[in-house]
């Protein structure tokens, strides 16, 4: 490693000994990151050894696509750190942990765009065209939040925070990281489905929303997310309806909702207006889809658990009632509410 007499390389020398171009060490000295150790009589740009391991470091940062900031921002901490002002680490660890994130988003939204393309190519040309346009209308990568604000102004709108915040965990599906043709097609659906206007007065909403207010649907939709969850269990095991813990905690829901006592005509007259109730079961049949790896079994929702413990109350109940219950049971309680689906 060849030095000039006073153990300086001039800019060439070091860009020699670095592997790099003239016009890369001048780039990087112009901007402050790779400062000369000194000018020769002529003006010349020299520098020490520390140079090379400097500009070794600059090198391997960009080659990790960092940008210039946060370039400077850790060989300014490297400074500091020679000089024992720093403890170090932190500025690269953040650098890097925010490029992983930046690349995380870059991926995904690579693997959506291939999905969808391979949808595209795999459909009937009569398909094609609403395929496109189904696709078309989804940020890359999807984003759920048309999903969440139709949820949100279906929920009462005094509910609590956090039983609007657990329940669109348990209602809105995540995106797949890596999905099929099949998925892609089917968020995309839902996001179509979603996207409209949800004013609170169509045929889906709840009546629990007006009988049990926003205080009782927090109730309720608590409990029904534990009852989901247990017929969930029930359903991956490929069991059928049945009485049990899952359909205890169902109806335990509703009565918690309404503060009244689970008793045989509860459950025969809580059968009855759930079978009733209108139903939006191609939400759910869109979102097992979404859920669902390749070659799995359908995934459990919401809406599959409801239907399961519905069928479970209703053989237990002896069978749905033939047309709406009457506007309140005996004693003067509120109507069961229509399904939360």
């Amino acid at each position: 490693m060849s030095m000039s007499y006073d153990g300086l390389w001039s800019i060439g020398e070091l860009a020699e000994q670095a592997g790099v171009t003239v016009k890369t060490v001048r780039f990087y000295s112009d901007r402050g990151l790779l400062p000369e150790t000194s000018r020769s009589a002529g003006g010349h740009r020299r520098y020490g050894p520390e140079a090379l391991d400097r500009l070794r470091l600059i090198r391997a940062l960009r080659a990790l696509d960092l940008p210039l900031p946060q370039v400077r921002r850790i060989l300014d901490q490297e400074d500091d750190q020679d000089q024992g002002d720093n403890d170090g680490g932190s500025a690269l660890e953040g650098a890097v942990a925010e490029r992983l994130r930046a690349l995380g988003s870059q991926l995904a939204a690579l693997r959506w765009r291939e999905a969808a393309l391979r949808l595209v190519q795999e459909s009937p040309p009569g398909l094609r065209a609403e395929r496109l346009r189904l696709i078309g209308a989804l940020a890359v990568p999807p984003s759920t939040a048309a999903m969440a604000r139709f949820w949100r102004a279906w929920l009462p709108a005094r509910m609590p925070a956090p039983a609007v915040a657990a329940f669109l965990d348990v209602a809105v599906p995540s995106p797949p990281d890596d999905p099929t043709p099949e998925q892609t097609l089917a968020f995309a659906r839902l996001h179509a489905l979603t996207s409209g206007p949800c004013t609170g007065t169509g045929p889906t909403q709840p009546a629990a929303h007006r009988a049990a207010g926003a205080e009782g649907s927090a109730v309720l939709y608590a409990g029904l997310a534990e009852a989901y969850e247990l017929a969930g269990v029930q359903l991956r095991r490929g069991r059928p309806p049945h009485p049990g813990e899952a359909l205890d905690g169902f109806v335990a829901a509703y009565t918690s909702a309404y503060g009244t006592r689970d008793t045989p005509a509860f459950r025969r007259l809580l059968a009855g207006q759930l079978a009733a109730d209108p139903r939006i079961d191609r939400y759910w049949e869109l979102t097992a889809v979404v859920l669902t790896p390749p070659g799995r079994q359908p995934a459990p929702t919401p809406g599959s658990a409801h239907d399961w413990l519905l069928a479970a109350l209703a053989a237990q109940s002896g069978g749905t009632a033939p047309g709406p219950p009457p506007s309140a049971p005996s004693g003067g309680r509120p109507p069961a509410p229509r399904r939360a689906r």
